[in-house]
């Protein structure tokens, strides 16, 4: 969660510290031509510190488990092969007909390069943080060197497509070029100018763009030699880059004609060029641009499309004169150059399209800090601040915004859409390189947000932050968001009666797909979270950064993960698709989680957790799932580390890896059994390795505590 206003920055509660396991950071340099790593000293146990959150375990590992996952396409570099029966067109790199209808649907077709033709080398499938597969959808991508290629069987009509790819850093950092063709049946060749410039990030939480810098926290905790360096004698060496990720970035090509489906989109590194990995290839039909002669064009008002000038002073002229008339603002084909905050209120602004109309700025640095504590600003459409009355009656549709954000700053307002906008509609947009895609400071009410894309962000994708009310999300695609792509965050006054519904979630690099931290009568419905890599994972419900209780309902509902349940590499331990943490407050609004699916989950796919300096404050109860699929986990169904309780009804369960319930409850471990109980209403079926999931012997609170069980990969997941 990114602390994008002042209130949440005066005093940040803070995640927990990043890590990263030596052995991995070295694959990933030696993958990537970065030359040997040092190693960092490791000791057998991990003692809890006041800076790194610890649940009561074991002790810890040095490292995360490496997981052998096979059921990805593979291929192998110096031959032309494409993955057997592997589907042309994926969600989530699954096939379609395993979603269950759950997530965005905006238009496009997605491809995952390692189900394509290649003559290139199919990195992984792999889950361990720190490393391109990781970081890639489905966990798998396809490595190019020059004079290779990946092509892609184009499924539908299309004439424009988007490549999600990542290349190497520069030495010193701040990111490099390189080029990529791109013909379609060996004709109409094209280049695109791949960047890294907005990948690569490194070290500790706030990161650095420096793979040569030492530690920003030398006083904090860090699993890499279980020490806090500082304090540590003699002082640990960790290896550089320090934990490397955010690898990829995607580009966007307008291919100037319709190509049919059967056509064949081929992606060569020329020679010369930098070895790409590919990691997906989106495909679309793009509808012609569309005008609006009625409406005030910001050209009359002498805005530039060829993005030479700055055109936020005619924007603003256009604003106004628009508001005087009554009139819409519309913004033709072009790019605009926009280096700062075009204030909206009352005004509709439309756009092209968001292939066509493009409004890109650059990060300035400001001479002073701003009131906001930013110290820089940038391209970004803000509403009035919700303590001059917010905005209302506020349009955004229908263009694109491009911003400049290379890395992460909590106290910037570098954001594409911020402030507070009541009675407004934001759709159609393409929002990228911008800190968050869009974070609004509330008390805000009836605000709609459909329709949209945000891509490669260095935070949040979008973060409703106090007091946001009957507000919904619904059909928006969010993919490489720097933290959590969905927040409700109750901090100081209660979000309540929102929705996310119908988004796809994508490869979150860091935190979780979608994230509620307090509020009343919120729903998440329908939504698809797909590839969470670090400190977090599919769906959380969390007390925590200083959030109002939950109170009402919360409502789960028909939701599908896919590869989540992550390795907390703080705690050392797997996390839940779905997992609940009680840190600085009860847990007792009624829960309802019913009709989701947990698919191919690496670790849990339930989990139930305090923090052991607070096990025996704070509970989670009054939650009900039922109606829940689970096909694949590595560990267990359920994992309560936590008191409280819990009810099950026709939750059914396969490809177990685990003992069905690992109940902990809260570690006091008495002849009563676990302070977690199970309530089994019936309905509970299915299991894996050691039996059915919920057991007899299970029931109501047996104490089946295995701090770090044994990780046995699921099967694929497939029709139910």
């Amino acid at each position: 969660m990114s602390r994008s206003s002042t209130a949440a920055t005066a005093a940040p509660p803070r995640r927990p510290r990043r890590s990263v396991p030596t052995a991995l950071a070295a694959v990933v340099a030696g993958a990537l031509g970065l030359g040997a790593l040092a190693t960092a000293p490791a000791l057998a146990t991990a003692p809890a510190h006041a800076t790194a959150p610890a649940l009561a375990t074991a002790p810890a590992h040095a490292t995360a488990p490496a997981l052998a996952y096979g059921h990805a396409a593979s291929s192998s570099g110096g031959g032309t092969s494409a993955a057997v029966g592997a589907p042309a067109a994926t969600r989530a790199a699954l096939d379609p007909a395993l979603t269950g209808g759950a997530g965005a649907d905006l238009g496009f077709v997605e491809q995952e390069a390692e189900h394509a033709t290649t003559n290139g080398t199919v990195i992984g499938p792999g889950r361990d943080a720190y490393t391109l597969p990781a970081e890639a959808s489905g966990r798998s991508a396809v490595t190019l060197q020059p004079g290779q290629y990946v092509e892609f069987t184009l499924p539908k009509a299309a004439n424009a497509i988007s490549v999600r790819y990542s290349i190497p850093d520069a030495p010193l950092g701040g990111g490099t070029t390189s080029p990529l063709q791109v013909t379609v049946d060996g004709k109409d060749r094209r280049t695109m100018t791949l960047t890294s410039q907005y990948a690569w990030l490194y070290n500790q939480y706030p990161f650095s763009n420096d793979p040569d810098a030492d530690l920003l926290h030398p006083d904090q905790w860090i699993t890499e030699c279980g020490c806090v360096p500082d304090q540590t004698t003699p002082t640990p060496v960790v290896s550089k880059p320090f934990r490397p990720n955010h690898f990829y970035d995607e580009q966007r090509l307008l291919l100037g004609r319709t190509y049919r489906a059967g056509q064949k989109v081929r992606l060569t590194v020329p020679a010369g060029a930098e070895p790409t990995t590919v990691d997906l290839l989106d495909s679309q039909a793009v509808a012609a641009p569309r005008i609006d002669l009625a409406a005030a064009d910001v050209l009359a008002f002498g805005a530039d499309p060829t993005g030479r000038r700055d055109s936020a002073p005619a924007f603003d002229r256009a604003i106004a004169f628009a508001r005087k008339a009554h009139l819409k603002v519309y913004v033709p084909p072009g790019t605009f150059q926009v280096d700062r905050h075009i204030v909206v209120d009352d005004i509709t602004i439309e756009g092209a399209g968001n292939w066509y109309t493009i409004i890109k700025g650059h990060q300035v640095t400001l001479g002073s800090p701003a009131a906001d504590g930013s110290l820089h600003t940038g391209v970004g459409f803000y509403g009035k601040d919700a303590a001059q009355g917010g905005s209302s009656n506020v349009h955004l549709s229908d263009f694109a915004i491009e911003g400049d954000v290379r890395d992460r700053v909590d106290t910037d307002q570098v954001n594409g859409i911020g402030g507070a906008l009541s009675d407004s509609t934001i759709s159609g947009l393409y929002i990228q390189h911008t800190k968050v895609g869009m974070w609004f400071d509330g008390p805000m009410h009836d605000l709609s947000i459909t329709g949209n894309e945000i891509v490669d962000q260095t935070a949040d994708g979008i973060n409703f932050h106090t007091g946001v009310t009957d507000s919904v999300v619904r059909n928006n695609v969010l993919r490489n968001t720097g933290d959590d792509a969905l927040a409700m965050w109750s901090d100081g006054t209660e979000d309540a009666r929102d929705t996310f519904d119908h988004n796809t979630v994508q490869t979150p690099v860091l935190a979780n797909g979608i994230a509620l931290y307090g509020g009343t009568d919120n729903t998440v419905s329908d939504n698809l979270v797909a590839d969470p890599i670090r400190e977090g994972s599919g769906i959380q419900i969390g007390s925590r950064f200083g959030a109002q209780p939950f109170t009402g309902h919360v409502w789960i509902t028909g939701n599908t993960t896919v590869r989540a349940g992550t390795f907390d590499l703080n705690w050392q331990i797997g996390l839940g698709a779905i997992w609940f943490y009680a840190l600085e407050r009860n847990i007792d609004a009624d829960v309802e989680v019913t009709g989701d699916s947990f698919l191919d989950t690496t670790y849990n796919a339930i989990m139930l957790v305090s923090d052991f300096p607070v096990k025996d404050l704070y509970s989670i109860t009054n939650v009900h799932f039922k109606d829940v699929r689970v096909d694949g986990t590595g560990t267990s169904v359920v994992s309560a580390r936590v008191a409280g309780g819990a009810t099950f009804q026709d939750v059914q369960a396969r490809g177990v890896g685990a003992v069905g319930v690992n109940n902990c409850g809260s570690f006091h471990f008495t002849p009563a059994g676990s302070e977690f109980t199970l309530t089994d209403l019936g309905g509970n079926t299915g299991g894996g390795t050691t039996g059915d999931w919920l057991a007899p012997w299970e029931l109501p609170n047996t104490i089946t505590c295995d701090d770090r069980p044994a990780v046995v990969p699921p099967p694929a997941p497939s029709p139910w």
